[in-house]
């Protein structure tokens, strides 16, 4: 009985010990920030991909909707500090995760470059 507890916890450790948030790009630094950031090529895919679960209707923050160019431009600099935030930070986005230091490059420079569309 004690050796099947002991496979357990040695599985479990394991499991635990795998488990990494780190993303490729994080992982490597092989990540190409391109020469112009652009909303719809390199800004919108990484809001699609991490904000609008929650920011787009019927969302758990549907008031504050992350759709489309426009908000998502009047919206940077919150996006901007909110994505920055230390983890355990109850106000960090988004919630439960992290973006990638190269996806928070992308916003930074798609705001230096102009919020071009």
């Amino acid at each position: 009985m004690k050796t099947p507890i002991k496979i357990g916890i040695l599985i479990s450790g394991l499991a635990l010990l795998g488990c990494d948030t780190r993303t490729y790009e994080d992982i490597t630094g092989k990540v190409i920030i391109p020469e112009t950031v652009k909303f719809t090529q390199d800004v919108k895919p990484i809001i699609d991909r991490n904000c609008t679960v929650c920011h787009s209707p019927g969302g758990a923050s549907s008031f504050f909707p992350l759709t489309d160019y426009t908000l998502v431009k009047n919206a940077i600099d919150k996006i901007l500090d909110r994505v920055q935030r230390s983890s355990g930070d109850p106000q960090k986005m988004p919630q439960g995760g992290n973006l990638s230091q190269a996806d928070i490059d992308i916003l930074k420079k798609w705001k230096t470059d102009g919020l071009q569309q």
